[in-house]
């Protein structure tokens, strides 16, 4: 472009405007659409879902483990409350489910307000306020998805959440707090979607945790509704008296997941000191008669 005869002053203006929109370009990135999981991070966590006492690189301290310990599946069939429980907010990008975010902009200012977004799993809904709203009060009820406010640093949208319901770490029984809040680093690029979500627990871990997942892109992507209802499943429960659980050093299959993939049994139970390379000077041998990992080895 060659500019002759203009007076400086439009110059200036003229590269200011430039300047300008292209930082409301970046600002402004649409995460619109249509998105599927792509399984290539943490494939046997998410699909089928972890083993029974897996808390393997989870930086869990010992309530956390005692909760799992006590965890039985059952309960999923047996509890009412359980059987149509959505993920929560910070591990739902975890499941086997499609995602759909829309765009909420504000009718006369043409500025974007919010992304909505929707889980496949359970219908699980959530918006992430980009307008700077206050937080609910400490008396104000906690949900599943919490509540989330983004801003953008650049073509990333971080985002905060608070104010969940207690929920899970891992689907297995670990258990994550009501005190649990998540940062979370969108970016976009091209068709792909990342999102990485740090998770700071100070009942149930004792550093933050981090997890990411990417997603992509498919136009022809359609959600089905949330169809589940609530039906007792097993007799037993016929009362409402019974939550499936297991007693302190009752469980007889907390040693099944190191057995069968000839594991240390220590680092199955999770803790920062097992995730650092330093645990490998002093971690015990693998468990279990074999000779080799029985199942599902690579």
């Amino acid at each position: 472009m060659i500019l002759r005869n203009i007076p400086l002053i439009n110059v200036f203006g003229f590269i200011a405007a430039v300047l300008f929109s292209s930082g409301l370009l970046a600002q402004e990135i649409d995460f619109s659409g249509d998105w599927r999981p792509l399984y290539h991070e943490d494939l046997p966590e998410r699909i089928p879902g972890p083993h029974l006492a897996d808390y393997s690189g989870m930086p869990i301290n010992d309530a956390a483990r005692l909760r799992g310990d006590s965890y039985n599946p059952n309960r999923i069939s047996v509890v009412s409350e359980y059987i149509c429980r959505q993920h929560g907010g910070d591990y739902s990008m975890r499941g086997a489910a499609d995602l759909r975010i829309d765009r909420v902009v504000d009718p006369q200012t043409q500025q974007p307000i919010a992304f909505k977004t929707r889980i496949g799993f359970m219908g699980m809904q959530r918006t992430i306020w980009l307008n700077n709203p206050e937080r609910p009060a400490d008396i104000a009820p906690h949900t599943f998805p919490g509540f989330s406010t983004g801003s953008f640093d650049g073509n990333m949208l971080n985002i905060l959440t608070t104010d969940f319901k207690e929920s899970y770490l891992r689907r297995n029984g670990l258990a994550a707090s009501s005190e649990r809040t998540t940062t979370e680093h969108w970016v976009m690029h091209g068709d792909y979607l990342t999102v990485v979500t740090v998770i700071d627990d100070p009942i149930f871990m004792t550093e933050p945790m981090v997890r990411s997942q990417t997603w992509v892109k498919d136009v022809s992507a359609r959600q089905a509704p949330s169809s589940c209802q609530v039906i007792q499943e097993l007799p037993v429960n016929a009362l409402g008296q019974i939550v499936p659980h297991f007693l302190p050093d009752q469980n007889p299959w907390l040693m099944e997941f190191a057995e069968r993939y000839r594991l240390p049994y220590s680092g199955t139970r999770g803790g920062i000191e097992t995730m650092y390379p330093e645990y490998m000077d002093t971690m015990e041998a693998p468990v279990g008669d074999a000779e080799f990992c029985i199942e599902e080895c690579m």
